[in-house]
């Protein structure tokens, strides 16, 4: 994943958690505008997210942030 996506991701989930709290979850489309402008940009996130690490829709912020964070 390309560190500019990395430093989105990272940005998104400190919002997330600073707004809604430690225990806010998300899916990887909290990442993207509600338009489909990317397509390659968002098949990258879903492979990673579903494929690569098999996690669920929801998923804590505190654990996507640390696992970008820790370069998986």
């Amino acid at each position: 994943m390309k560190q500019q996506l990395r430093n989105k991701i990272i940005d998104v989930c400190n919002k997330k958690i600073d707004s809604k709290g430690d225990n806010v979850g998300l899916s990887f489309y909290a990442f993207f505008a509600n338009k489909n402008d990317n397509p390659e940009l968002l098949m990258e996130v879903a492979t990673w997210w579903i494929q690569t690490h098999k996690l669920d829709h929801f998923v804590k912020a505190m654990i996507i942030k640390k696992m970008i964070q820790d370069g998986l």
